[in-house]
């Protein structure tokens, strides 16, 4: 559910601007590691057990993408911060309890749909020849 809130909004939006540019900037390193390091896997001949080394960097470029799309930090609700302002990582608290639950909700959907991502890349490694 993508959308351009700039502002709070407890289990939706917790990052402005300048923390989405760094989310998708993750998102596009680790899709390209996880591009290199699957060609380069696959040229040195390695055992498909070997190529499961791909979830990592494909659950960071979909923790990077999702978080960018949805404008929400999964380490920003687990920790119940946000940030709105022009310098990357300066957060603020989310006071209200209710409002963390929200956020912690969110981020753990996050973090859910990023594994999953990354163990799809994993396994497409594993059973291509």
């Amino acid at each position: 559910m993508p959308h351009s809130h700039q502002e709070y909004i407890p289990g939706v939006c917790n990052i402005g601007r300048a923390e989405v540019k760094l989310r998708k900037a993750i998102g596009w390193i680790g899709l390209m590691i996880t591009a290199a390091l699957w060609i380069a896997l696959k040229m040195a001949g390695v055992s498909a057990a070997c190529r499961l080394v791909l979830f990592l960097p494909a659950t960071v470029a979909a923790i990077g993408f999702l978080q960018a799309a949805w404008h929400f930090c999964a380490n920003f609700g687990l920790r119940g911060a946000l940030n709105f302002g022009p310098n990357v990582g300066k957060t603020d608290t989310v006071q209200e309890a209710e409002f963390r639950r929200q956020d912690r909700r969110k981020a753990l959907q996050i973090i859910s749909l990023s594994m999953l991502a990354g163990a799809v890349v994993a396994a497409a490694a594993y059973f291509t020849a």
